[in-house]
């Protein structure tokens, strides 16, 4: 029933795209056209477009995803064994709010199936709707969006996109565990929004942090349920996005090494890319994020869930009045820091949990220095 809400690509589209050759991604893809519907049963990726942009300041009524389509299609793919299928598209509903129940229960029904939606938007607000996707796994989410805004906006801003975040928080069921903002700009945000930021123990890595050691941000997206982003946080010299002009932000390269970071995440189980105006010029650099996310998703290590102990190594570090647990994994070298379960208090967490890290966090920590993100970790468990 949820799949009612999909409408498939339209003919001229899929007729162009069987013009490929057995080479390209189409080949490797399964449609939603008039005449067949993918066996989700068979599918790991699902892409599902989403033209609805209402909730942006830069309103298209007729928004169109083909160039976009056509950029991936034509790409060759790696050595994958992912099976993907495009389902087509979500159209606008009479309100916001109606696409929006339409987005959750698809998402919802992808994710009870094992299957990773990759949602083509749309304004950034539908990363609302595909969080409460998530809302039947009754289960603790994790955003990471890839912004130059924190998006904390009033609930009742006449621009949703700019406030979906409050949204998230204040609504019930509030199963927001973490958020964090990779790229966001100073300018672009109020001293009270990077106060809140803080207050409530979420992450934020600014623009000129993250592109000096993009690699500070994997472990961000190791830890993460659900990725949306922004297309405003990549510079227009390099998305095309010129009616919404943004002359800094992430480049193509650095915006697409992100997009693998949040592919390789055994965690991550949806991806959303929002704000765009899905032009010609912004469709191939669009393309090749949706590329490298699935190119991420096929070399996966599968080391979330935390595997046999045997197969990392444990690291103490004795610090003041207690000892900081780190493993290190042999497998792929990555690292994780345990943050303890504290029993004397209400714990979101119920357990001893295990947060991904760097290396440089445990030389830190080797040096008497607090790892923050393991600091506020606590804080939020207690909370």
């Amino acid at each position: 029933m949820e799949f009612d809400f999909l409408s498939p690509l339209d003919t001229d589209l899929v007729i162009d795209i069987k013009r490929l050759s057995s080479q390209h991604l189409s080949s490797k893809v399964v449609f939603h056209t008039q005449e067949e519907f993918p066996d989700i049963q068979k599918v790991d990726i699902a892409i599902v477009g989403v033209p609805e942009n209402r909730g942006s300041q830069f309103y298209v009524e007729h928004e169109d995803l083909s160039e976009i389509r056509m950029e991936l299609y034509r790409l060759f793919p790696g050595n994958w064994n992912k099976t993907i299928a495009d389902m087509g598209d979500i159209n606008p509903g009479n309100s916001p709010e109606d696409t929006y129940f339409a987005v959750s229960k698809v998402v919802s029904r992808l994710l009870k199936n094992k299957v990773i939606p990759i949602v083509i938007g749309g304004s950034q607000d539908l990363t609302y709707a595909v969080y409460r996707g998530y809302d039947d796994l009754e289960q603790m989410v994790n955003l990471v969006s890839i912004d130059n805004r924190f998006d904390f906006g009033k609930q009742d801003d006449t621009i949703p996109a700019l406030s979906y975040l409050s949204k998230m928080i204040v609504e019930e069921p509030t199963n927001l565990f973490n958020y964090s903002n990779v790229g966001f700009q100073t300018y672009y945000n109020s001293q009270e929004e990077i106060d809140l930021v803080e207050k409530l123990y979420f992450d934020a890595y600014r623009l000129g942090e993250v592109c000096n050691n993009i690699a500070i941000a994997e472990p961000v997206f190791r830890d993460a349920d659900l990725v949306s982003l922004d297309l405003t946080a990549v510079k227009s010299a390099d998305s095309g996005n010129f009616i919404n002009f943004q002359p800094n932000g992430f480049n193509g390269k650095e915006i697409c090494a992100l997009s693998r970071y949040a592919g390789i995440s055994d965690k991550v189980s949806a991806f959303g890319i929002f704000n765009h105006q899905a032009s010609r010029q912004e469709a191939p650099l669009i393309a090749q994020i949706i590329w490298y996310f699935i190119e991420g998703a096929n070399y996966r290590s599968n080391e979330y869930p935390f595997g046999s102990r045997e197969h990392y190594l444990k690291y103490i570090v004795p610090f003041e009045e207690e000892e900081i647990v780190f493993f290190k994994s042999n497998k792929t070298d990555r690292w994780w820091i345990e943050v303890p379960f504290f029993s004397n208090v209400h714990n979101k967490l119920h357990k001893n949990t295990l947060m991904p890290c760097t290396h440089e966090d445990y030389l830190a920590a080797c040096n008497q220095e607090f790892p923050e993100r393991w600091w506020k970790a606590q804080r939020k468990s207690i909370l």
